[in-house]
């Protein structure tokens, strides 16, 4: 009972009734001895009456009326002159007098508790207004004990009462939340077991159907997280097969590339100032092509390889990448400038680094061709105390909306149409494995500038 939310709210409905009946309680008691009171000054009044129609009673019919009206004297006050109208001997001393006349709430709270909390019957004065103006006032004399046995009796009623009610209006607000509330929620934890069991079926993904706008709103909550999760899990899978696909490619590239390494190094050998001129290029290539060959099988099994790091020129990279890239470009109105200090000498890994410039470079040259307009692409460098900054910008029609929503994230959104979104993501996965970051500082229709930041860290 009290692990589940209904038993929990089963009790606590109970508790909080019983509190707000025990709130209703002591002026219920209160108002109960003010009315016991008035009653018996009404007794008295109406007994003194026997005495005005005859001036002499007996005293068996004085005591008799007394009793009845469960007093032991009345004075009644009549045109200005008090007149004790009934006595009998009086059992103890008179403790306390209350005048009913005029009396607030918390006196007669305060008085009614203060009787509960007395055990021993007393002799008190009550004091109040005769009924139907029958004179300014009447005055009684009575004991306690039957006043205070009267408020008990009354006040188990209530509680007996309260705790009768507070049961019922639990058990009926615990049938409610059963039906309203608990029954809801245990479909969606049903679905959300069902789910767990199976999180590629889309046929598991939850509907939402509630009517109650909380239960509702996580239901709509709960069936965006499983769609995004399935889907995920889907392209999970996709990327799994796909990566087992590059190993295998890359595995087998590797083995011929590496028998062309094998052959171009026959060819430097040759006296021709042609071919000896283009030798050393198409060596660098197959080299770069091997490397990648096998950065791929090493993604393919963890993640990309630390870099290796080493002091190089970096405008002698750069012109490297560039000239991949012109040759690539053709006859298309497109320039291709760096600005980079000839002697600026950076820390890094030569490779990865020409992995990363080329992957901007292409995507900006791939970006203006496909728009059909000329442009300009700029590779610049600075240094600060800490850091070195290559600064790559175009004039190209800016990144789509979803590749800047997913910028650096694989398979989410490529720079062009056609693309696979890995350029970006590879671009800064490489330069955080230097240190540095890899931000887009500007993208709309007059162009891109992405900035890579790499730190000098200590020079060894």
């Amino acid at each position: 009972m009290l692990n589940s939310l209904s038993g929990r709210f089963l009790i606590l409905t109970t508790i909080f009734v019983m509190l707000a009946e025990v709130m209703i309680f002591v002026p219920s008691v209160a108002r109960f001895r003010e009315d016991y009171l008035i009653t018996r000054l009404e007794r008295a009044q109406i007994a003194s009456l026997a005495l005005l129609a005859d001036d002499m009673l007996s005293e068996e019919l004085e005591a008799e009326l007394l009793k009845n009206a469960g007093v032991f004297n009345v004075a009644l006050r009549r045109d200005e002159v008090s007149e004790l109208m009934l006595s009998s001997p009086m059992p103890a001393e008179i403790t306390a007098s209350f005048d009913l006349r005029g009396a607030t709430a918390m006196p007669l709270i305060r008085d009614a508790m203060m009787r509960l909390a007395e055990p021993e019957a007393e002799v008190i004065r009550v004091i109040g207004n005769p009924s139907l103006n029958a004179g300014q006032q009447i005055e009684i004399t009575m004991e306690t004990g039957s006043l205070r046995r009267a408020m008990i009796d009354y006040g188990l009623n209530i509680l007996v009462l309260s705790a009768v009610i507070s049961v019922i209006t639990a058990f009926l607000l615990f049938l409610a939340v059963r039906v309203l509330l608990v029954k809801p929620i245990k479909g969606v934890v049903g679905h959300m077991k069902a789910y767990s069991a199976a999180p590629e079926d889309a046929r598991q993904v939850i509907e939402p159907s509630a009517s109650v706008r909380e239960l509702r709103e996580a239901e709509e909550a709960l069936h965006s997280l499983q769609t995004q999760l399935t889907h995920a899990l889907k392209q999970k899978d996709r990327l799994a097969q796909l990566g087992g696909a590059v190993a295998r490619v890359s595995h087998d590239l590797r083995n011929i590339l590496t028998a062309a390494q094998l052959f171009t190094d026959r060819i430097e050998m040759s006296e021709d100032p042609t071919v000896k001129r283009m030798a050393p290029k198409l060596v660098n290539s197959i080299t770069r092509a091997v490397s990648l060959c096998e950065n791929t099988l090493a993604f393919g099994r963890a993640e990309e390889p630390a870099p290796s790091l080493t002091h190089f020129n970096l405008a002698s990279l750069a012109n490297e990448v560039i000239e991949a890239e012109r040759l690539a470009i053709g006859d298309y109105d497109l320039t291709i400038t760096e600005d980079i200090p000839a002697g600026m000498m950076v820390r890094g890994d030569p490779e990865q680094l020409y992995r990363a410039l080329g992957n901007l470079i292409r995507n900006a040259r791939q970006a203006i061709v496909a728009s059909g307009q000329p442009g300009e692409i700029a590779v610049k460098a600075e240094a600060s105390e800490t850091d070195w900054f290559i600064r790559v910008s175009d004039t190209g029609p800016g990144l789509p909306p979803k590749a800047k929503e997913h910028l650096f994230q694989a398979f989410q959104g490529g720079v062009r149409k056609g693309g696979s979104g890995l350029g970006l993501a590879i671009v800064a996965e490489l330069i955080r494995g230097h240190g540095g970051e890899l931000t887009l500082k500007n993208s709309d229709e007059t162009g891109t500038v992405f900035v890579i930041r790499l730190p000098m860290g200590k020079l060894t």
